[in-house]
């Protein structure tokens, strides 16, 4: 009789750890139509309804001017499911063979997952440095009101990340500042999710999150008074380029933890709505340091939480619920966004200790709370490990 044949799961890890090609510089996006030639001939610019206008006069004209045949769409409301149909139903009708995405986090998010779906080559082009979207194998889906639902990750990382420095100086301050809150969030969870891995790529991408604290924590400041300035331009790449290596090198294992879970909960609030993505992270930060202290009587994470509140008078980030426009939240909203911080699929179960939503309540009206035992002079030396 012959042999029965079984299949076999493969036992292997797949990282999307890079773009294949990362373009940086002054005015770059004169120089766009060759990569993106090599990729297809009918590119599809997507971007959202406040950038679409500024792809159409800044991309699609030196697209166009390489013989590509254009098309453009916005990806709706928000990344979600609404707005990535009507994507797919564009990218068909223009018979589109490579993806342009533009803007900010939620537009490129949305681009890279069309792409995805669609199979398609995409190119990343952030308009600001508040996230590093514009390097992740990762999208997030939202609700049409800006309530996060779900995160994807993607066969590959984009193909073309094209990181124009004057198209990024053009953006509020504010979406620099959110960038930096984002960004410092790779430390904080990859230390307490992966601190005590010995794998090296996830070793390697711990340690790049404690390098890429430290230069914000050092440069940002400077970076914000001076705009366009070198030390402008280094925290650019650690936001946008930098925060992105380190999710690709660690992959799953560096794994968000309470503050991306705090902000996931947050979204579900109408008040949100005035604050981004890299506030709300920032604020979960300190919510997370704040469990961390509390719960688990951490006095290293108290003495971090304290650093980091002198950082966020520094650069303007969010501290506290009034901070980011929810002080007159009611107490049913609250306890709403701490229990949606807590459901079993919730990133804030990587802590290393149980968490209950009376407790993430505690710490989301206390991040400013004194600290009485880790002393009154700190540094910005390492504080975890």
């Amino acid at each position: 009789m012959p042999e029965s044949v079984t299949t076999q799961t493969p036992s292997y890890t797949a990282l999307s750890v890079a773009p294949a090609q990362v373009l940086r510089g002054d005015g770059i996006l004169s120089q766009i139509a060759e990569p993106v030639a090599r990729l297809g001939r009918r590119p599809i610019v997507v971007a959202g309804h406040q950038t679409l206008e500024l792809a159409r006069e800044r991309v699609c004209p030196v697209l166009e001017r390489h013989k590509l045949a254009v098309a453009s769409t916005s990806y709706g409301c928000d990344c979600d499911e609404t707005g990535l149909a009507a994507m797919e139903e564009a990218v068909r009708s223009h018979d589109a063979d490579v993806v342009v995405g533009v803007g900010g986090g939620k537009a490129l998010d949305a681009a890279k997952l069309l792409a995805h779906r669609s199979q398609l080559p995409i190119v990343t082009i952030p308009t600001s440095a508040a996230t590093c979207a514009a390097w992740t194998g990762l999208s997030n889906v939202y609700t049409c009101e800006g309530a996060f639902r779900y995160d994807v990750p993607l066969a590959k990382c984009p193909d073309v990340l094209v990181l124009d420095y004057d198209l990024v100086r053009s953006a509020p301050q504010r979406t620099l500042v959110a960038g930096i809150g984002d960004a410092l969030a790779k430390w904080y969870e990859a230390s307490v999710s992966s601190g005590s891995s010995d794998r090296t790529l996830i070793v390697a991408a711990v340690q790049q999150a404690r390098v890429l604290r430290d230069i914000l924590l050092q440069k940002s400041a400077q970076a914000i008074a001076e705009p366009g300035s070198p030390a402008w331009r280094e925290v650019v790449d650690a936001s946008v380029l930098m925060a992105g290596v380190i999710g690709g090198l660690g992959g799953a294992q560096c794994r968000t933890v309470a503050a991306h879970a705090v902000h996931n909960a947050l979204t579900h609030l109408l008040e949100n709505r005035q604050t981004i993505h890299g506030e709300k992270v920032a604020f979960g930060i300190l919510v997370q340091l704040r469990l961390e202290e509390t719960v688990q009587q951490n006095q290293l994470a108290a003495a971090a939480r304290q650093q980091l509140l002198k950082f966020y008078d520094e650069i303007g980030l969010p501290k506290t619920l009034a901070d980011l426009g929810m002080g007159e939240i009611s107490l049913s909203e609250l306890e709403r966004a701490a229990e949606l911080s807590c459901v079993p699929e919730s990133d804030i179960h990587h802590l290393p200790f149980p968490v209950e939503p009376a407790q993430v309540m505690a710490a989301m009206v206390s991040t400013t709370a004194s600290c009485l035992t880790c002393g009154a002079s700190i540094d910005r030396s390492p504080l975890k490990t």
